[in-house]
């Protein structure tokens, strides 16, 4: 499992965060992460870290660690300086709202919850003890009772499940991207995210999300010529103009334009769409 690299596009020059570089790491593998890595902040894995790619003061000299790293100055020899956060399974991609910064984190689950985290500095998002708000027991299960059981953890403000028959099998969160234009007024004040082999495209509200709870997932058809269609059916349509057989998922991804646009990509039809105004309604 991979995990995205990138900067924080809301942050100007003098500000805290500006030129510094975030960088997901997943699990490591083996599924369950049943060495403990997520949990262990002397370990690479299962985290997101923040580096300064200009600076010198890391151990090995090749990067500068942010003086307001949440354990760069705890003088404890066993948790790495570049953790910004950690219990991650599979940070797939991760976003920030122009507005007030918050960054939002799309992270893929084993093999039942996918979960659209809020990312703060020395978040413990609760891999490989809980899977999304439930307790992780194995790759085929979680502990459906007590959930949300641990107050220091940083829990989803929204999850959905593999099993949901809107989704493929192998579901798995992507996206993101948080619409602060009014350019398209359907969208606006949204975080948009999706699943990668269903392509199906979901928001949540990106305002006044509840204090330790979850917002209401919704889900996005695209009006092609007043028809209501999923992403796929799309693809699965062009593949028969193309000549070729339709394509079985969508394997979504979301792209930004310099000016608010959200472009939905896949790897199935070589088709780069872009989000525009309806006069109907999501």
């Amino acid at each position: 499992n991979g995990g995205q690299i990138g900067f924080n596009p809301t942050a100007s020059s003098g500000d805290a965060d500006f030129g510094l570089l975030y960088v997901g790491v997943a699990d490591g593998g083996s599924g369950g992460d049943p060495l403990n890595l997520s949990q262990n902040l002397n370990s690479a894995f299962g985290k997101i870290f923040r580096i300064d790619p200009l600076g010198s003061s890391s151990t090995n000299g090749s990067y500068g660690i942010p003086a307001d790293n949440p354990f760069a100055n705890d003088g404890d020899n066993n948790t790495l300086s570049e953790i910004y956060a950690s219990g991650v399974r599979n940070p797939q991609r991760f976003a920030w709202d122009p507005d007030n910064g918050n960054m939002f984190l799309a992270d893929i689950g084993q093999n039942i919850v996918e979960e659209i985290s809020l990312v703060t500095s020395g978040a413990n998002l609760g891999w490989n003890t809980w899977e999304g708000s439930f307790r992780f027991i194995s790759r085929s299960a979680v502990n459906l009772s007590n959930p949300r059981g641990d107050e220091a953890l940083t829990y989803p403000v929204a999850e959905y499940g593999q099993e949901d028959p809107l989704l493929q099998r192998s579901s798995a969160a992507t996206g993101l991207h948080v619409y602060r234009s009014d350019a398209i007024p359907e969208l606006a004040n949204l975080v948009l995210f999706g699943d990668n082999p269903s392509g199906e495209v979901f928001y949540v509200q990106a305002d006044g999300l509840p204090s330790g709870g979850q917002d209401a997932i919704r889900r996005i058809l695209l009006n092609d010529s007043g028809d209501s269609k999923t992403l796929l059916q799309l693809i699965q349509e062009k593949n028969r103009e193309q000549g070729r057989s339709p394509a079985g998922r969508a394997d979504l991804r979301f792209g930004s334009g310099p000016d608010g646009q959200v472009f939905l990509l896949n790897k199935r039809d070589g088709i780069i769409r872009l989000f525009v105004s309806s006069t109907g309604s999501l």
